[in-house]
């Protein structure tokens, strides 16, 4: 029998997967910072990993923050300045901060 799935389901169900690949933390790291309710850059988000003991290269961040963006569909983006600008949905919020939680 065919059942749909909520927004909601999906979300999380997508998050606990991507979360499951995580071996070194990052990815909690990042989701982490994007609950912290700000707009962040990809240089934002990089200083805050290095700032963290994270080994990361601007490349590397740059694409898990494009990653996380269409894959996971939890970010908007502003595109209108010189850097992409990325924050947490609001309406993911509350899903993001619990997979978090459990995870």
């Amino acid at each position: 029998m065919f059942v749909l799935e909520t927004i909601e389901e999906r979300v999380r169900s997508r998050l606990t997967k991507y979360l499951s690949r995580d071996s070194t933390g990052i990815r909690k790291a990042v989701l982490k910072l994007f609950l912290e309710d700000g707009a962040y850059t990809t240089g934002d988000v990089y200083e805050y990993l290095r700032n963290h003991n994270f080994d990361v290269s601007y490349r590397g961040v740059s694409a898990m923050v494009g990653l996380m963006n269409t894959r996971l569909g939890i970010l908007s983006i502003d595109v209108t300045g010189d850097h992409n600008v990325y924050m947490l949905k609001e309406d993911y919020r509350e899903i993001v901060r619990s997979v978090i939680e459990n995870y």
